[in-house]
């Protein structure tokens, strides 16, 4: 998804535009989380850009996007863009630490 969404219109409020964003937005993720992983993969994760526009887009973490918005319509920005991108990854093992041994 490569979008610039317009938080203008002339009969939608604001808040129920920034709403409706947000709902499209979780709405694409979940179809695309729900598709068939290849072979070798565990789960799907997204390269998320955002920004005013396109060139000023810049990478974030999926689970920042909703407060980008947020912070999007407190400052009273017309529009924004946002770019998500799906891809098949693989979990990495997380590094066993000492500080559990000691706990026993």
């Amino acid at each position: 998804m490569k979008k610039t969404f317009e938080l203008t219109h002339p009969k939608i409020k604001l808040a129920r535009r920034v709403d409706a964003v947000k709902y499209e937005i979780k709405k694409y993720l979940k179809r695309e989380r729900s598709k068939t992983l290849p072979e070798g993969a565990d789960f799907w994760d997204f390269d998320c850009k955002f920004g005013n526009t396109e060139a000023e887009a810049e990478a974030v973490h999926v689970s920042q996007i909703n407060k980008l918005i947020d912070q999007t319509q407190q400052e009273n920005l017309t529009s924004f863009y946002v770019e998500i991108l799906a891809r098949a990854a693989h979990r990495q093992a997380k590094p066993q630490s000492d500080d559990a041994d000691l706990s026993d």
